[in-house]
């Protein structure tokens, strides 16, 4: 079964590696929403995948992190473009919950999906 649970944040940035003249290259920010999806057998005894709390106070960290701050700033996230930022997050994830993938919201009408690293 799939879970899922969400945090929102509000931050800056600009993307230091667009071509010249590409809007996204002058500071500016988004009201970002990210969803954490968590896969795994319904526990019989709790009713649950993974309690919501439980992914509440892992990302809890994360969203103080990055919430109200200057993403290029972030270790890590130099360039900070949505996939980048849902890659950053997954890494900071993947060994405390049972991931299957992270969805960020950076505007209403655009966003990505990373599923974890390929494979290959």
């Amino acid at each position: 079964m799939d879970a899922f649970s969400a945090f929102t944040f509000e931050a800056a940035h600009l993307l230091p590696r667009v071509p010249e003249g590409h809007k996204c290259a002058r500071l500016h920010g988004h009201s970002y929403r990210v969803e954490i999806h968590v896969e795994g057998p319904v526990d019989p005894n709790s009713g649950m995948v993974v309690d919501f709390a439980d992914i509440k106070a892992a990302c809890q960290p994360l969203r103080e992190r990055l919430d109200h701050f200057y993403l290029n700033d972030v270790e890590g996230l130099e360039n900070p473009t949505s996939e980048n930022l849902a890659a950053w997050i997954w890494d900071r994830l993947v060994d405390r919950l049972p991931l299957t993938r992270v969805l960020i919201r950076e505007t209403c009408t655009s966003g990505v999906e990373y599923r974890g690293p390929d494979p290959s």
